[in-house]
């Protein structure tokens, strides 16, 4: 996979006239060398449904009078940029108008996608119809005609679906057609039967070209259907409703499945679609910075105008980051990440058939990775298929509970050293009689009280003594040996129609609810849904206690801190080909414009950023990069110390140690 790529969108109506007509070899080429681009993904069909190439498995646009997609490729590689070609799958306009039985459908017999066709948009197929062999045809058609470099699908997934087809396939299993577990094993069942159908059909041309299946999000906990594709493509607009922090979480889900990853963000001031609208360099540079951190390579959404003309404005927008891009991808690839937390996905759990039933997991997931990045720790967002041993300690976030399988794993992991930080139901049974793991503490049953408070027995970093108000649901627990590191303090009532005070909820009684936080052996628990609320209401002390709780467990010895502010980011990288760690800073304060679209402008430099790292690697030499600036660091036993001059966006500080294999022989 290439670090510069661009996803450059082609969804053109048949109402607009001159495809393409103005496609030129010179400025398609100058487009892509003002942008520093090495990949670009072009279209062979679009949402609406049109092939822009001669096509006898699909139907060129009415306007298009050349061979565009064969034009771009020609021109791409001519100056060494590679091109992936994109088909629509999900979406086919042309044919939805044409085949509406062919179309996925809702319980209530509603499309999905534009509930009708009395409104503008675009409409699903379900690929359990004969709609999937036209698809499979305009596949191989691209695949023989065409040098692609990889296929990019668009539009697919496991889409429980109540068609007639599907309906008629349960019926002949003698299955209920309207029981949601077998519509959703069918779903199930058609998306791997595509995929599969889709990789013979590719291999049958060329074997072993990329293919990529998008669905919009890797979802965490399906590992079979993420590896249907030979890469993934973590689809993360921040603008479009995403946030700067989704992204953090689909790619330290993605960095552990061993498979190459790119972070694909947009131009665009909002999302797809947007002709026109631009961000600022700054958020550019940023987005790329953040990719490269996590590990990923890097993707930018574009749109192409109809008249197949390239924006160099949009080129010289994306220049600006990819130009940094370029100079850093030396230290960039090959690498994995150092960490000390496994966060224990709910949506893992959930997607797997664990032991989540909850709708909000992407609430419990969030607001568990908002603070780790806020509070500067190393981490990766994990499935119960991961190997625990990678961490020290393990994070339940609120729903997780427990069944004898996981328990039997969680029960190696702590025999090893690890340690457990849950909160919510996280640490039950199943059945939610008691805790399966021991944290001090037995189970009493949900809180009637909500919201209500929790005086800390700590102080707070940067925070006084006092009862603080959780608003998420809470559990009672009774001591049961633990260490007792906080109490639930009730309110005097909650607030009902006949009995309420003020604006939102009664006062601190100061009646002891029982315990709120309590370090056990197994680790530390805290009664209340305190990631979900974070999510939800963002309150300093929900952040304070999460850390001072991992503090706790990690002890003296984390493998990473520093003064970076909340805003910052901060990931660790082990480069084991080149011998070295390669420590990323990065640094920018999103602010919020209009009516949910997060705006970076101006990047305010940090100086003096301090970094305490523990490796028992022999380190030899501390250097900026891509400076190349040699900075002078400090060694106390395991800890290396030094500082960062200078944040300016994103500033990669590199550790470069002896091969271990050349250490051994010097011992020897």
């Amino acid at each position: 996979m290439n670090f510069r790529q661009v996803h450059a969108d082609f969804h053109t109506s048949e109402k607009i006239p001159d495809i393409g007509a103005r496609f030129s070899k010179e400025q398609f080429q100058e487009a892509l060398k003002t942008g520093c681009v090495n990949s670009i993904t072009v279209f062979s069909k679009c949402h609406h449904g049109w092939a822009y190439h001669p096509s006898k498995a699909n139907e060129p646009h009415p306007h298009l009078k050349i061979d565009l997609l064969g034009a771009q490729i020609e021109a791409a590689h001519e100056i060494g940029v590679k091109t992936p070609v994109y088909l629509s799958v999900g979406f086919d306009e042309k044919l939805a108008r044409r085949h509406p039985e062919w179309l996925a459908r809702n319980r209530d017999e509603t499309v999905v996608g534009t509930p009708d066709f009395a409104r503008p948009g675009y409409h699903k197929f379900c690929l359990n119809t004969p709609y999937l062999e036209i698809v499979l045809a305009q596949i191989k058609e691209v695949a023989e005609s065409y040098d692609a470099d990889g296929i990019f699908l668009d539009i697919v997934g496991v889409q429980p679906c109540y068609c007639q087809s599907c309906i008629h396939t349960l019926l002949e299993r003698g299955l209920d057609p309207y029981d949601e577990q077998n519509i959703y094993k069918l779903a199930e069942e058609v998306y791997e039967t595509y995929a599969r159908r889709v990789r013979e059909t590719v291999d049958a041309v060329k074997p072993g070209l990329p293919v990529f299946h998008n669905c919009g999000h890797i979802k965490r906990g399906n590992r079979a259907a993420a590896h249907y594709s030979t890469h993934l493509e973590l689809e993360s607009l921040p603008t479009g409703g995403w946030g700067y922090d989704h992204f953090p979480l689909s790619a330290r889900y993605a960095q552990t499945l061993g498979m190459e990853y790119l972070g694909m963000t947009g131009k665009f001031h909002t999302t797809w679609g947007e002709f026109g609208g631009y961000k600022h360099k700054n958020a550019i540079r940023y987005e790329a910075a953040l990719s490269v951190a996590n590990g990923a390579k890097c993707s930018i959404g574009d749109q192409i105008h109809p008249s197949g003309a390239m924006d160099l404005a949009t080129y010289k927008l994306i220049g600006a980051g990819y130009r940094e891009v370029e100079q850093k991808e030396p230290w960039l690839d090959g690498v994995v990440p150092v960490t000390d937390i496994g966060l224990l996905s709910a949506e893992a759990m959930q997607s797997a058939g664990g032991t989540v039933r909850d709708e909000n997991t992407t609430a419990h997931d969030a607001g568990a990775v908002r603070i780790l990045l806020e509070g500067n720790y190393p981490f990766n967002v994990i499935d119960a298929e991961e190997d625990f041993s990678h961490y020290r300690v393990l994070i339940l976030p609120d729903v997780i509970t427990i069944s004898a399988a996981l328990k039997n794993k969680l029960n190696r992991f702590v025999q090893q050293g690890g340690k457990i930080l849950a909160a919510g139901k996280s640490g039950l049974w199943e059945n939610k009689t008691d805790f399966a793991l021991d944290f001090g503490v037995s189970y009493e049953g949900v809180c009637s009280f909500r919201p209500s408070y929790f005086h800390p027995f700590f102080t707070p970093e940067d925070m006084e003594e006092a009862a603080y108000i959780f608003y998420a649901e809470g559990e009672n627990i009774k001591l049961r040996g633990g260490r007792e590191l906080g109490r639930r303090e009730l309110p005097y009532f909650n607030r009902e129609t006949l009995r309420f005070c003020s604006h939102q909820h009664a006062p601190d009684s100061g009646e002891n609810g029982g315990p709120g936080m309590v370090q056990g052996r197994d680790g530390i628990y805290i009664a209340w849904q305190i990631f979900e609320d974070y999510f939800e209401k963002g309150s300093l002390i929900l952040k304070k206690t999460v850390c001072h709780a991992l503090d706790l467990l990690l002890g003296e010895d984390k493998t990473l801190t520093t003064n970076l502010p909340a805003q910052g980011i901060v990931t660790l990288m082990d480069q084991p080909r080149e011998s070295r760690l390669v420590n990323h800073l990065l640094y920018a304060a999103p602010v919020r414009r209009g009516q949910n679209v997060e705006v970076i402008e101006d990047i305010i430099p940090l100086v003096n950023i301090q970094v305490r790292l523990k490796t028992k690697r022999a380190v030899h030499k501390v250097y900026l990069a891509p400076q190349m600036q040699e900075i002078p660091f400090t060694r106390e036993g395991d800890f290396i110390s030094y500082l960062a001059p200078r944040l300016e966006c994103h500033q990669m500080v590199v550790l470069d140690y002896t091969d271990p294999r050349e250490q051994k022989g010097k011992t020897d």
